[in-house]
């Protein structure tokens, strides 16, 4: 969040490094004046640095960048305190770890930002060998009693950052927090001082949700148009319309996906829900808006500024795992992963896997003996995008191949006439790898009537996979 007098720097650490043998590597960088550290392959890139409270400070699909970085403040660094010289925030932008729940009314609420040690002062860096890889290790907060780390890691022809997140009890009493991944997306247009109108999300709401509209306000009004809860598709879709606000989600499928739909970029954060767990603020899923408007926050109502210097397009997705209460010296690790893929426009996210996302669930018709199959999706990872038919025995009938060099870089836009045996009860989208190595399932459905559709024509529609995880 982008509070109305809070701004942002800072300084680095000591880092080693290391380039691994195959296509994806680690290096040293330069990002915008920052001595940074690049995790990158064929389709994505990480700038890293270390100095400025460990951030992911960008995330890339070719030359579309996700990430919000604060143009004051790039390149510079910050005095010891990890404050600027007014005590206030120095917010950089990218992606970082705060803990939660955040509030202002005692000892168990983290009441930042700003925090000069956890998000203001410099990460130690470390890489392995052989991987792209990083490791960032944050100084011991004596206020919080906590110490994070994070692993952050690169595959090979694909676009998944899979990222472990530890955080440490160093204090001598027992602590209790959740950790928060806390990113920051870019709700501007390039060049211009207008915002983003196709800025979207879009994130399952939990049918057995423990909120009432299956989601609750946080900051802001409780009728932001921002945030429309869809009880037929069962999807939470926000739209970035700068007016401030903020929401929390039980999101139950551990999944989110922001869309830039002028070309269609993707970017996906997946995660798993424990249902028996609790959470921060009762949230997996939390979205907040900087814009216009009034919150109360810091214990005191904020009028936030029409003026981009101080309130600018941002567009948050944040990720909460569940609380975790540690003795002295234990620890809690909490996974999750990012990934990247192009729908090709302004379109929705209706379901998810890890091998891609659904944007219009695949339909097929029947002409004849013929299939006609249609649908618009995304992919995570390099491949062979494949279609399979099965009988009633889940045996293969039928394998068609429907783009041989599948890439995240282009959309796939699926317009395929096809026979099928007669005995066909079942079809899947699929994803493998360049040696056939199925990496995953986008789509599938029951088929029936092949037969019968050869005397009468008609249309259904293929369920989306991943709702749930």
């Amino acid at each position: 969040m982008n509070f109305r007098g809070l701004t942002a720097t800072t300084l680095c650490f000591a880092v080693c490094l290391v380039t691994s043998a195959d296509a994806q590597t680690v290096r040293p960088a330069t990002y915008r004046g920052w001595k940074a550290y690049v995790l990158k392959n064929d389709l994505v890139q990480l700038h890293v640095v270390p100095e400025i409270g460990g951030r992911v400070i960008q995330y890339a699909l070719g030359e579309k960048e996700f990430f919000w970085v604060n143009p004051a403040l790039t390149g510079k660094s910050s005095p010891e305190t990890g404050l600027d010289p007014d005590d206030g925030w120095m917010n950089y932008g990218g992606d970082k770890l705060w803990p939660a729940p955040q509030g202002w009314d005692n000892d168990l609420q983290w009441p930042g930002p700003p925090d000069a040690v956890l998000d203001g002062q410099p990460y130690r860096a470390e890489t392995k060998l052989g991987s792209a890889s990083i490791r960032l290790t944050s100084r011991d907060d004596p206020r919080s009693g906590i110490r994070f780390s994070r692993r952050i890691r690169l595959s090979p022809q694909s676009t998944r950052v899979s990222v472990e997140a530890t955080m440490t009890n160093i204090d001598d009493k027992p602590r209790r927090w959740g950790i928060w991944a806390h990113t920051q997306l870019d709700a501007g247009l390039p060049d211009s001082d207008d915002y983003n109108r196709l800025m979207r999300a879009w994130c399952p709401i939990n049918p057995r949700s423990h909120f009432e509209r299956g989601y609750r306000v946080i900051f802001g009004e409780k009728d932001n148009p921002s945030f429309v809860a869809d009880a037929k598709s069962g999807l939470m879709k926000v739209s970035y319309h700068y007016k401030v606000g903020k929401i929390g989600l039980d999101s139950h499928a551990g999944w989110v996906a922001t869309v830039d739909g002028r070309e269609g970029d993707v970017f996906v954060q997946r995660f798993t829900f424990n249902p028996e767990k609790d959470y921060p603020d009762g949230s997996s899923v939390e979205f907040w808006h900087n814009g216009v408007g009034r919150i109360y926050a810091y214990n005191k109502w904020m009028d936030m500024p029409d003026r981009r210097p101080d309130n600018p397009y941002v567009f948050e997705s944040e990720l909460l795992s569940p609380y975790a209460r540690l003795r002295p010296g234990e620890s809690f690790t909490w996974r999750y992963d990012w990934y990247a893929c192009r729908i090709g426009g302004d379109f929705p996210v209706v379901g998810c896997s890890d091998a891609g996302v659904v944007s219009q669930p695949l339909a097929y018709r029947h002409d004849g003996d013929r299939v006609c199959l249609s649908g618009r999706f995304g992919i995570f990872h390099m491949g062979r995008l494949i279609l399979e038919a099965y009988d009633a025995k889940s045996r293969t009938l039928l394998t068609d191949v429907v783009d041989a060099h599948a890439t995240p870089l282009r959309p796939i836009v699926l317009d395929r006439t096809l026979e099928l045996p007669a005995t066909t009860s079942s079809m899947a989208l699929i994803l493998v790898d360049t040696e056939g190595k199925k990496i995953g399932e986008i789509a599938k459905s029951v088929i029936a009537g092949i037969q019968a559709s050869a005397r009468s024509s008609w249309s259904s529609r293929f369920s989306v996979l991943s709702k749930t995880r």
